[in-house]
């Protein structure tokens, strides 16, 4: 059974972010939650969670200071802005730096379940992408999590090697970090962990993948992993 997903609510009014973390606690969902910019910044870049509710005036770093260290850090990261700016400006500068929507205050806890439930969904529509990707040696059909090649033969491959491969296809064009692999694939944080298992899973993918597992998963030093064009 997966975990229900974790959202990191970064609020500086004490009274709204309670009435928040309540909320969301009640509707199923982990709750995170940070009172002012530096502990929100410190949890937006090292905790593990699925998306962000994030205020944008806050003492020590602002909303779009957080923004934009995790356009740095953690491209991808689902966010909806909370803010009692509602000016146009505002709204077009944090959806440009990657927001993902923005809820002017006040608003009900209806909407913002709402906003919530939308974001998760197109985020996780937007990991899975299409149901298969194809290669020069065949294709990878992630709904049987296996491999048909273009000889007619088939390989089963785990949900862990499936997940890993959905989630390349879906940030394809970029090298992706084992750091951002294990925190949204894995789902665990990276922070002081050593661990081999991003390489390992990419090994015994390339070796399903056969002459062409080189050229379909490939090796960017220093950066991480990507899928070939």
């Amino acid at each position: 059974m997966k975990e229900n997903p974790v959202i990191l609510v970064v609020e500086d009014d004490d009274a709204v972010r309670q009435g928040i973390v309540d909320a969301l606690t009640f509707a199923g969902y982990e709750v995170l939650s940070a009172a002012d910019g530096r502990e929100g910044m410190q949890l937006a870049l090292r905790a593990s969670y699925q998306l962000m509710l994030l205020d944008l005036v806050m003492p020590h770093h602002s909303g779009f200071e957080v923004l934009e260290a995790l356009r740095k850090d953690r491209p991808g990261q689902p966010v909806i802005i909370l803010s009692a700016r509602g000016e146009e400006s505002d709204r077009v500068r944090g959806l440009t730096m990657g927001a993902d929507d923005y809820v002017v205050k006040p608003f009900s806890v209806r909407e913002l379940l709402a906003r919530v439930d939308a974001v998760l969904r197109r985020s996780s529509e937007r990991i899975v992408g299409d149901q298969c990707y194809v290669f020069s040696g065949g294709e990878a059909d992630f709904s049987r999590r296996e491999l048909r090649m273009q000889d007619g033969s088939r390989l089963k491959i785990s949900e862990r090697e499936s997940d890993l491969l959905k989630y390349l296809v879906a940030n394809r064009g970029r090298a992706v970090s084992r750091e951002e692999l294990l925190q949204q694939v894995w789902r665990i944080d990276p922070k002081h962990i050593e661990t081999r298992t991003i390489d390992m899973h990419i090994a015994h993918l390339r070796e399903k993948l056969g002459a062409d597992g080189q050229k379909v998963l490939l090796t960017v030093r220093g950066k991480g992993y990507m899928v070939g064009e």
